[in-house]
Parts: structure tokens; sequence; C-alpha cells
């Protein structure tokens, strides 16, 4: 596997997108700009002056579209390199029940669509995304509920049993995404029982992990053993995590132990112990290793072949962020290994608090803005000496 082969990894990309896209990893490399990008968003938005550029630029960038339609073109150019897609509907910061009602409807669209189109593998939502962040929090602290809260929380419950539901249906395997440590219990309670209810044959419900916390490891063993007592499948997205900063300051604030690792080395470490961990009860477990991180995805690959599992095995699939390691996707993708790009989508003023989160986790990521700059160097230099 050669990750440097710039070829494949921008075979779909013009002269103009190699512009675009080394500009744009420019100014993410920018911390102090990703860093007042909120408030002057904040400031601007209301007046709606910054929504031409955020499509042009960031939005074309890292969304496949505003609705699920319009992500048909870039599904289409994905599929030309062999690398499927997974909807994401990125609209955070809503908090009515109506919306979450209506995200709830959005999910089952996109559970429709992946079933009518074999190039879309999985569907996925954000928990934090059906039910108040404060209410998910309350019950992580295990704090007494009122009534109302009671009948809100089993709402929560009920909408995502409901996806759920329509996924094992229609036979399409659903991410339930990660969140803060601090309203995390919930979500690994409501996809333990999502499993129990719906994993009894075959995974339709993954948890995702988010490697960077000191206690994964031992969750991920714990999972095992109830499902082993249990008689259900595992479904596992493994991830590093997306929300370091907010965890620190938080951990800081309140005086309470830091959940995360002291180091990346550490994060890293269990990263690929848990990849590790995985293969070795692949009859168990299927897992989605969601890495930008090269040398996590070769590990995976060496596994894979020390245990004779097959590349095109469906229990086994690796994925990275749309706009993002086009040379790790693209070459795997070549190769014909299960390989998927998150393709969040939505309106361009709902997505745009998401694309800011996704600035500031890739300023945190070490080296990852400059490996894609790199490359993108690389790859004009090729096409400049042809």
């Amino acid at each position: 596997m050669d990750f440097n082969n710039t070829e494949i990894a921008f075979s779909g990309k013009s002269n103009t997108d190699l512009k675009r896209s080394y500009w744009l990893f420019k100014i993410i490399g920018w911390n102090w700009l990703i860093k007042i990008g909120p408030l002057l968003l904040k400031i601007f938005m209301p007046l709606w002056i910054p929504i031409p550029i955020i499509k042009a630029t960031v939005f074309k960038q890292f969304c496949g579209g505003e609705s699920i339609d319009e992500c048909e073109n870039t599904i289409k150019e994905l599929s030309s390199h062999n690398v499927k897609t997974i909807l994401d509907y990125s609209v955070e910061g809503k908090e009515e029940e109506t919306v979450f009602d209506s995200n709830v409807r959005e999910a089952i669209a996109v559970i429709k669509k992946a079933k009518s189109n074999t190039n879309i593998p999985f569907s996925v939502f954000k928990p934090s995304g059906f039910g108040r962040f404060e209410l998910l929090q309350k019950v992580n602290t295990k704090h007494l509920l009122t009534q109302n809260e009671e009948a809100e929380f089993e709402r929560v419950k009920n909408r995502i049993d409901k996806m759920c539901a329509a996924s094992f249906d229609a036979s399409i395997p659903i991410f339930i995404d990660a969140e803060e440590t601090w309203i995390q219990n919930p979500v690994d309670e409501i996809a333990l029982e999502m499993m129990r209810k719906y994993n009894k044959e075959k995974t339709i419900v993954f948890n995702t992990a988010q490697m960077y916390r000191i206690d994964r490891i031992t969750y991920l063993n714990e999972l095992k053993t109830i499902a082993e007592n249990e008689g259900f499948f595992i479904g596992m997205k493994l991830v590093r995590g997306a929300y370091i900063e907010q965890e620190r300051d938080r951990a800081k604030k309140m005086s309470y132990d830091d959940p995360m690792h002291k180091t990346q080395e550490d994060t890293d470490k269990d990263f690929n112990l848990a990849v590790k961990f995985c293969i070795e009860n692949i009859e168990k477990i299927s897992l989605c290793c969601a890495s930008h991180n090269e040398k996590s995805n070769l590990l995976l690959i060496d596994l894979m072949k020390k245990h004779s599992i097959d590349i095109s095995d469906n229990r086994i699939y690796f994925a990275q962020l749309l706009g993002m390691s086009d040379h790790i996707s693209n070459n795997m993708g070549k190769k014909g290994y299960n390989v998927a790009k998150y393709v969040p989508y939505g309106p361009v003023k709902d997505v745009t608090p998401y694309l800011i989160r996704r600035a500031e986790e890739n300023t945190s990521m070490a080296g990852q803005t400059g490996r894609e700059l790199s490359l993108i160097l690389a790859e004009q230099q090729r096409r400049k000496s042809i």
C-alpha cells in the first residue's frame, strides 16, 4: 500500500480544485483565525454575508451538498474511485423538539437512500441531534429527573430506537457517533440497548469509541463480555476523538481528573490496541477504522493479512472525512478494500458550526494539515513535470 501515490489520490481533482484545497489547508493552519472564527460568524452570519464565501470554499471542500439529492454528484465521484459514501446530516446546535423529530425523518430518509444505493453502506447520527444536551448531561450525572424530564428522555430513546429499527428493516448498519464525556454514558447505555435488540443475527448498530479517552480499552473488554454472555454482535467505530480541547478545559475548570490520555503517543497506542482487539474478535465484532493516521490504517491492513481476512470482508471498513486524506481513501479503494468517506450535508448556515468544529479539530491533529499540504504540492509538481 503506497499512500504517497498522489496521482491516484487526486485523480478526481482539477488543478483549480488542488489550488483551492491548498489555500484552505493553509488557512486552517492559522490557529488564531480558527479560534476567532466562531465569534466572526456570530457577528456576520445574521447578515448572511459569509454564506456565499463559505459555500464556495470550505463547504465545497468538506460537504456533499445542502440536501441528500445534492450529494448525488459526490456519491458518484467517490464511487468512481471505489470509495463509498456515509451521508452525515451535520446540522448542530438546535435543541427544539420539532427539530429533533425533523432530524429523525432526515435520518430515515438517508436509510432509504442507502437501501436503494449500494454505494452507501451505512447511515449515521449524532445523539445530541435528538435530545437536549443539558438533559443528556443530567442523565449522565445520574441526578434524579423530574417527571417531565423522564418523559423527555423517553422520547429521546424512542427517536433513536425508531432510527435503529429502520436500519434493521433496511439491513443498513447505523453508526451512533460519540459525544463529550459528560454526556457519553447515556449514549453508551442506549447503544448497548440497541445492540441487544438489533444485533442478534448480524451487526446493525455500531457505537463509537474515542480512543483518546483513558477508559475505552476497558469499555471494549466489558462490552465484549456482555455480548458473549447475552448473545449479540458488536459494532464498533474507532476514532481518536473530536473534543480534546473542550475536555481538557472543562476538567481543569471543574477540578476533576482529565479523562484524556496525557500524550498523543498514548492515544495512538490505545487506538492500535483497539484495532488489534477487534480483529482478534472479528467473529463477534464488526469494525470501522475511522482514521486519518496512516500507521493505524497500515496496521489494520497487516492484521487482516495475518488473520487471513479477505480485503472485501464487510465486517471491516476504513473511513475518512470528505475533503481530507484522499491519499488514504483513494489508494485503498484502488486496491479493493472497503473504504468510505463521511460526507456531511445540510444547509450551509446550519452546517457551519460543524465545519468550525472540524477546523478546530484539524488544527489540533499533529501534522495533519502539513501532510495535506505536502501531498497537494507533490501532485502539483508531478503534473507540471508531465
